[in-house]
């Protein structure tokens, strides 16, 4: 099979990361459309027998951040933790939404890294050289990511229910 296949097999898995990513079905697929441009022009770079999802996250990643910081706010909410809705009686549906939104709100090198763990099962080496960080940044970032989410969580007193999630 050759790169342009294999590149098209991967296409599901770059849509489920940039709708996790992103947020949005548009956003998403205008991300995954950058990223296999990008990666297309560049896939001279791509070396064979190495893992091409991880090139390809890796591409995503970069084009992902890229437009972050060239839509950045000059005023940074990162120490803030936001207020979330109270959770209603609904059920579980809203507990997903609630949390959605709190991974949203997430730093963007935290979020990539707690999405490519947990979404795309990843291993913390992959994830890595994924993103071209050493494994302890991973780990670190993957950390504090959770301590947020419980926190924005635990905001919601959504406590008993979190421990359900786990």
């Amino acid at each position: 099979m050759n790169e342009a296949e294999r590149l098209v097999e991967l296409i599901p898995r770059l849509r489920r990361y940039a709708r996790a990513l992103v947020g949005d079905r548009a956003s998403a697929d205008d991300l995954v459309q950058d990223t296999l441009e990008r990666a297309w022009a560049k896939l001279h770079l791509y070396r064979r027998g190495t893992d091409l999802r991880a090139w390809l996250f890796t591409v995503m990643h970069n084009v992902h951040v890229n437009k972050v910081r060239a839509t950045r706010v000059t005023a940074t909410l990162e120490d803030e933790l936001p207020e979330l809705a109270q959770r209603a009686s609904q059920g579980d549906a809203l507990l997903v939404r609630d949390l959605d939104r709190a991974i949203a709100r997430l730093p963007t090198e935290q979020r990539s890294v707690l999405l490519l763990v947990t979404l795309e099962e990843m291993s913390y080496e992959e994830v890595a050289h994924a993103l071209g960080i050493p494994i302890g940044t991973v780990m670190s970032r993957l950390s504090r990511a959770r301590e947020k989410l419980r926190m924005m969580m635990l905001g919601q007193g959504a406590a008993a229910k979190l421990k359900v999630v786990k």
